[in-house]
């Protein structure tokens, strides 16, 4: 009996899920690196993703030529997802693992207003209302108020979701047009690293050895994050698949607990169930059948 091949679809959620426990690693091992700047920390995970890149590159024998007609949307993709990393990294240094993760999480939200936007995608009234109150979900974690503490560095995590919202629908993009995966990878590494590069010339901080390990491990982390995570929306739009990412949340959680001892708080609870409810909502609106859709 001859097995039936995977659908596109399935093979995005596979990838988006692998993706989910990818950066839950690369989140933890910069969250055990400790006070390392977090540029530094930025320079060296996109390194390894860079080097690994460019070596499956070279070893597959493809080109490393970019299409012009690609070309702004891996310098669009790249700017963002900088940015986004940032955001996300230096949240993880200031908040718990779990909120960093869910913040970063609404990145598939952004994603669809972004979409709508530059790749003329529709979105409908109820998909509106579905970002709009995912959003107040992600206020009741960031608790907006000058006597939080946390308020700039959650602000900076939802900062993250956004910029990785507006990167993974340069990726969607870039799929349409027939990029390679790993060429996308390594443009945004490459770029990533040249960016950063000048800082740590100046500012280096040293490193225990404990410290280079960790996060030698998160660049790997993200380097396969990267991979599974670009494969994921090649195969398949973000209505699809997008829902599966929010396992990350789980890992997070879990992660964090036995790892950190950390606990949030009921309301940053609420808002996980809020964000996570409308992506699942989200994702049976985006995937009933079209006959039956009527707003």
């Amino acid at each position: 009996m001859q097995n039936k091949p995977l659908s596109r679809k399935t093979k995005g959620v596979i990838f988006i899920v692998l993706s989910a426990v990818s950066f839950t690693g690369m989140n933890t091992f910069v969250r055990l690196a400790g006070d390392v700047p977090t540029v530094q920390k930025m320079f060296f995970r996109n390194l390894v993703a860079m080097l690994f890149a460019f070596v499956w590159i070279v070893a597959s024998g493809e080109s490393l030529k970019i299409a012009p007609k690609t070309l702004k949307f891996h310098i669009i993709r790249s700017v963002s997802g900088l940015v986004g990393v940032f955001g996300n990294f230096y949240a993880l240094d200031k908040i718990e693992l779990s909120n960093a993760s869910i913040l970063n999480k609404m990145s598939p939200f952004f994603a669809l207003v972004f979409s709508a936007i530059f790749l003329k995608e529709k979105v409908k009234p109820k998909q509106a209302a579905a970002i709009a109150i995912a959003f107040a979900g992600a206020l009741l974690i960031i608790k907006p108020s000058f006597s939080n503490v946390n308020f700039l560095a959650s602000a900076a995590g939802l900062m993250g979701g956004a910029c990785a919202g507006g990167a993974y629908t340069c990726v969607r993009k870039l799929g349409i047009l027939g990029e390679n995966s790993k060429l996308t990878v390594l443009f945004f590494s490459a770029f990533s690293c040249a960016v950063t590069a000048p800082y740590l010339i100046f500012n280096f901080s040293h490193m225990a050895l404990m410290q280079w390990l960790y996060l030698i491990l998160a660049g790997v982390c993200a380097a396969f994050g990267q991979f599974t995570i670009t494969a994921a929306y090649t195969f398949a739009p973000s209505r699809e698949i997008s829902v599966y990412d929010y396992s990350q949340v789980l890992f997070a959680a879990v992660t964090g607990y036995f790892l950190f001892g950390e606990l949030p708080d009921l309301w940053s609870f609420a808002g996980y169930i809020i964000i996570c409810s409308m992506a699942v909502w989200m994702f049976f609106y985006n995937n009933k059948p079209r006959h039956s859709e009527k707003a």
